[in-house]
């Protein structure tokens, strides 16, 4: 049945007489992040969006980066695509504090997509978040730039490492059809 969606196979096997007991995907958990303007990020408001996690820092040689993630967020962002920038330090290439990387970012950058503020993304001290992607996929980031896509049920569709660019085609094709209404 490739290239059928669920519903369609549920279809098809009710059309031919045959049941077919297929749960859906559970939704993963929602998480919390503190945001880097001091309010909170609820995951659980991204529902029936694709989320594209990125952990940043603002001294790293991909910081250029976050050009492309803004370009996401801008293009794709009316569209139904939320990009969320997790500034951390865990590569020691992070500024001192949250204030000064929401200066940096807007003023080098021109940065508007939700940002969180300076959180772990590995070992013992990594963000819940972090924690469950490991858990389910078992994916940690091993740099700055690390990138994970969640569907709109919240679930980890594929990870990508910093040398694959926001606005890859490679990335773009992973989310595209996750979009409301694709």
């Amino acid at each position: 049945m490739k290239g059928l969606t669920m519903a369609a196979a549920l279809c098809a096997f009710a059309a031919l007489g045959v049941s077919a007991d297929i749960a859906p995907a559970a939704e993963a958990p929602s998480f919390t992040f503190p945001s880097i303007e001091g309010a909170q990020i609820d995951t659980a408001d991204f529902r029936g969006h694709p989320v594209l996690v990125v952990n940043t820092a603002s001294l790293c040689g991909f910081t250029p980066q976050l050009e492309g993630l803004q370009k996401l967020h801008e293009d794709y962002g009316p569209k139904g695509l939320i990009v969320l920038a997790v500034p951390s330090d865990d590569f020691a290439q992070e500024l001192d504090s949250a204030k000064e990387v929401s200066e940096f970012c807007t003023l080098t950058y021109g940065i508007t997509l939700p940002m969180t503020d300076i959180t772990h993304v590995k070992g013992a001290s990594a963000h819940p978040f972090y924690q469950w992607v490991k858990e389910e996929t078992g994916f940690v980031p091993s740099w700055n730039f690390n990138k994970v896509l969640i569907d709109g049920a919240g679930q980890v569709v594929e990870t990508w490492g910093a040398m694959t660019k926001p606005g890859s085609a490679e990335i773009r094709a992973a989310f595209e059809p996750l979009l409301p209404g694709a």
